[in-house]
């Protein structure tokens, strides 16, 4: 009966409903189907059970949006393209949430988001500017729901593509985790300022958890001796922007005074060949460690044995490394770019320095190694923001400050 029902109304359905089209899934998901009896919220996410900013942020807005539906009676659905195709449980501090992956299938996931819509969709909240068009096919089956995308930094720094750009002009809100990026927003994308709300990200609960508790073993390659500079960040070579190579050229200008200095690198990525050709080319191989597949207990010990925290990137939305590493009471330096400036206070908990200035960034370093106790009050009122501005409670807040007023409008 669905099928010849199907054939009648729409002469194309015969290709849509070819076993293993990719289409055919979609197709179905606009086809009528029973209401529920609670009204759904609903989170789109590129990814979250993986390493990196995006993937931790995407965790705290599920982990939020949960515990706000539950507050209010509602139901709660999750979706993340690029994780395995089952149901998995996760959680941020004391909050459990449940998605489930779509192993990389953009029509599974529009298909599935599409029949979630259908069933008394109030909100759909998409983690990334790039699920922008499915939350509009989602709306055509559910006109009066609530949209939510959120972006977060070198993404929507040009122009998006004429679809994607579209879909983001029409949600109800833009969320954006520092003013820069909100700037870039409203004049690239063409947002007006009003639907876009600044969201700062926040420290993990874990991480929160980490900084009193007795610290982990160190990494067999973390340096056993000397100072240390570490710095974090994936090791990629669309992501040279953060600056790993220029840490590397600032070294020999260091040893010269501190033979003893020794940086540490923790990542994973394509791009570790060619950092360790850096690291030859300058004469600092023995000076630099590789640290890769840490756990949090692990990042959190090299976090509180080093001396001075850097990443001088360019392209970072907010970052939430310099959190982790304020948290800890270490003096930060980061790139003058971006959503950078808006987490270190240049002069205050650390230093702001010029992307691919290895001058600059070495004169930043050999200040804080001069003076010890420099470092340690910049790191000090560095552990007090973080206390104060960038708890996980401070988002959770906010958050569901935004979700509440868009459930009401």
């Amino acid at each position: 009966m669905l099928r010849s029902s199907l054939l009648d109304h729409n002469p194309l359905a015969s290709f849509y409903l070819i076993p293993g089209s990719p289409l055919r899934t979609l197709f179905l998901a606009f086809q009528p189907r029973p209401w529920q009896t609670h009204p759904v919220l609903i989170g789109l996410f590129p990814e979250l059970d993986a390493a990196g900013g995006v993937q931790r942020a995407g965790r705290h807005i599920a982990a939020v949006m949960k515990e706000f539906a539950d507050s209010r009676g509602l139901e709660c659905r999750f979706l993340a393209l690029n994780d395995s195709q089952e149901l998995h449980r996760m959680s941020v501090g004391e909050r459990d949430f449940v998605f489930t992956g779509c192993a990389r299938g953009k029509a599974r996931l529009a298909a599935t988001a599409v029949r979630m819509a259908r069933r008394k969709a109030k909100l759909v909240l998409a983690a990334h500017p790039n699920l922008a068009p499915v939350v509009q096919a989602m709306k055509i089956v559910s006109p009066r729901m609530k949209t939510i995308i959120g972006t977060h930094g070198v993404e929507v720094w040009e122009p998006l593509p004429p679809l994607r750009r579209r879909a983001l002009r029409l949600a109800d809100l833009v969320l954006s985790p520092s003013q820069s990026t909100a700037e870039h927003v409203a004049a690239l994308q063409g947002i007006p300022a009003v639907r876009i709300r600044v969201l700062p990200w926040a420290l993990d609960p874990q991480f929160e958890a980490l900084v009193t508790q007795p610290r982990a073993l160190l990494p067999p390659n973390f340096p056993a001796s000397g100072q240390v500079i570490l710095t974090v960040g994936r090791w990629l070579a669309t992501e040279r922007y953060k600056g790993m190579d220029t840490l590397i050229t600032a070294l020999p200008r260091l040893l010269a005074r501190w033979p003893n200095l020794q940086l540490a690198i923790v990542g994973e990525g394509d791009d570790r060949p060619w950092l360790e050709e850096l690291t030859e080319k300058n004469g600092v191989r023995l000076h630099v460690h590789f640290l890769s597949k840490l756990s949090y207990a692990e990042l959190a010990s090299c976090y509180a044995a080093c001396d001075i925290f850097a990443l001088p990137s360019s392209g970072e939305g907010f970052g939430l490394v310099y959190l982790e590493a304020m948290a800890f009471g270490k003096p930060v330096i980061g790139g003058a770019h971006g959503g950078a400036p808006e987490v270190i206070q240049d002069g205050v908990t650390g230093y702001l320095v010029q992307h691919g200035d290895a001058v600059q960034l070495a004169t930043s370093i050999e200040t804080l190694l001069r003076d010890p106790a420099l470092g340690r009050k910049l790191g000090e009122r560095g552990r007090e923001r973080v206390a104060s501005e960038f708890r996980f409670s401070v988002f959770a807040k906010s958050l569901k400050k935004i979700l509440r007023e868009q459930c009401e409008s």
